[in-house]
């Protein structure tokens, strides 16, 4: 039985939501420190990269913590456990709406609309949630999913 099986989605049940949007501050912070971490082996490949190809390839620079979140990002939470590592801590799963799993692509969409939302409407992006069934925020109501609490609430 895979982790997946344990999130009843839709669920009815309010204790599914309950605490919701704490931990998914506290799950950012978390993904972010091991987004940085993985940003540092990315760099040192780069730079090996950028040595062999005489140059070209230290022009992923400034695009390589982009890529290193999508690629954390869409391979977490498009996974099997639907949830990054810091909402596997916190015991959140990002599921659709309609109950079908996440896959890579629609992950890296999360991930881009969330960034999208956090620059034009930061630090309000969290009041969304306040006031949405679910404590949804706005890129989870643009595509169609939900934050829920694991089975054990």
């Amino acid at each position: 039985m895979s982790n997946y099986d344990e999130v009843r989605l839709p669920s009815t049940d309010w204790r599914a939501y309950r605490g919701v949007l704490s931990r998914r501050i506290f799950a950012f912070l978390i993904d972010y420190a091991i987004v940085a971490l993985l940003w540092v082996p990315a760099a040192v490949i780069v730079f090996f990269l950028g040595i062999i190809t005489l140059g070209l390839g230290w022009m992923l620079y400034p695009a390589l913590f982009v890529i290193v979140a999508m690629l954390y990002f869409g391979l977490t939470i498009g996974g099997p456990n639907q949830a990054s590592v810091g909402m596997n801590v916190m015991g959140l799963a990002v599921m659709r709406v309609d109950g079908r799993p996440m896959d890579f692509l629609t992950s890296v969409v999360y991930l881009v609309l969330f960034w999208l939302g956090n620059a034009l409407l930061t630090p309000f992006i969290l009041l969304i949630g306040l006031f949405t069934d679910r404590s949804r925020l706005l890129h989870d109501l643009l595509l169609g999913t939900v934050v829920v609490r694991r089975s054990g609430f």
